[in-house]
């Protein structure tokens, strides 16, 4: 299992698997890790697939730091970018890729920024309310629930969250910091343990959603992920793959319905006789169902538990892209 400074990918071989079938492994490919973290899985493409190139992309710079030396022994066959996955068609123009051969995103926040107490991301730390992925830019989770208004902070809560009492919620908030600004995280777990009911054994502690919504609207993650989906498959060559490993229903149900609209042999509607619509079929489903991890990993890797592995493979001749994958 790939692993780097305690940080586990998951589903490191199935995610391989997906992503460049065996016969495919000696041929020269250019692939793009829209989310390389510490490395775990481009070193993996970059040893099993010898004559591969990998285009490395990443918010954190501390992160960049790690997988640059992570994957040194690649040397020229590694090209890593500060910046969000969704700008990978401008850092596949900087080194003059047309086209790719695979794209793999892995959505969500790493366990070393989890872990990390000053990064503001998990309730269980009394550290500065930050959340972002980026420290150099964007707004921080203090700063959002300091400004935003009541309606936004319980659309935030709603539907990030999916939290029943967002509004009860977001009232809070608004209540709470007009007496006392939002600083740490304890400050907005206390909160949320006051005001949430208790999940009891079976379900999330209280501020778990919370923090899961905001750190989500911070960086804007759902908004990103659909605007790669796009992108990828303007970049992708015939027969590159995609694949999306994410860690929620939100995220993983935007890219289902993303396969499946692309993958949708004709869009007529329903009872017209003949096929007027032009529409050509761009994705092939290769992932009929999530993979999930095997037992053996859940036990390992308490956070490949909740982790969902899509992949499917660009069947349109690439520049055939249709209107409706574009901005």
């Amino acid at each position: 299992m790939a692993q780097t400074n305690g940080h586990v990918s998951v589903l490191p071989a199935e995610t391989l698997d997906c992503l460049v079938p065996r016969e495919r492994r000696s041929l020269p490919l250019r692939i793009i890790d829209g989310t390389v973290g510490l490395g775990g899985h481009s070193r993996r493409i970059l040893e099993a697939c010898p004559r591969a190139e990998i285009l490395g992309i990443d918010r954190d710079e501390s992160a960049l730091v790690v997988s640059r030396e992570r994957l040194a022994f690649a040397k020229d066959r590694v090209h890593l970018f500060h910046g969000v996955f969704s700008d990978m068609e401008r850092f596949a123009s900087d080194l003059n890729w047309s086209g790719v051969d695979g794209i793999l995103l892995d959505i969500g926040v790493s366990s070393p920024q989890i872990d990390d107490p000053v990064r503001g991301f998990s309730w269980r730390s009394d550290g500065p309310l930050d959340m972002r992925m980026d420290p150099t830019r964007g707004r921080t989770a203090a700063e959002l629930l300091q400004n935003a208004d009541e309606k936004t902070l319980a659309a935030i809560f709603r539907d990030y969250g999916e939290i029943a009492e967002s509004r009860k919620l977001a009232r809070a908030v608004i209540e709470q910091r007009a007496a006392s600004p939002f600083q740490t995280c304890g400050d907005f777990a206390s909160l949320c343990d006051r005001i949430l009911p208790k999940n009891g054994r079976s379900g999330p502690p209280s501020p778990t959603l919370p923090f899961q919504a905001l750190r989500i609207a911070v960086n804007d993650e759902l908004g990103e992920l659909e605007r790669a989906l796009k992108a990828s498959l303007r970049l992708l060559n015939a027969q590159g793959r995609l694949c999306v490993i994410s860690f929620h229903s939100l995220e993983d149900r935007i890219v289902k319905h993303f396969f499946q609209e692309m993958a949708v042999e004709c869009k007529c509607p329903p009872g017209c006789p003949v096929c007027i619509c032009g529409w050509t079929p761009k994705l092939k489903i290769v992932t009929k169902k999530p993979v999930e991890a095997s037992e053996a990993e859940r036990e390992s890797n308490t956070r490949s538990r909740c982790a969902r592995l899509r992949a499917a493979e660009r069947c349109a001749e690439k520049g055939q892209e249709n209107q409706e994958t574009k901005q």
